[in-house]
């Protein structure tokens, strides 16, 4: 499962950031940085995924 987060992650980062931790800070943060620069927020993503 996680695989298929990170594979998200790396496509449409919120999308993988939503699926590990719901609509909470860490998924406005990663719009947030996706916004600002897509590898900002794939870097976010992956590392909220890897962490928990």
């Amino acid at each position: 499962m996680d695989f298929l987060r990170v594979l998200l992650s790396i496509l449409v980062p919120p999308l993988g950031v939503f699926l590990q931790v719901g609509l909470g800070g860490a998924f406005w943060l990663n719009i947030l940085l996706t916004l600002c620069g897509y590898i900002p927020g794939i870097v976010h993503a992956v590392w909220i995924i890897a962490r928990r």
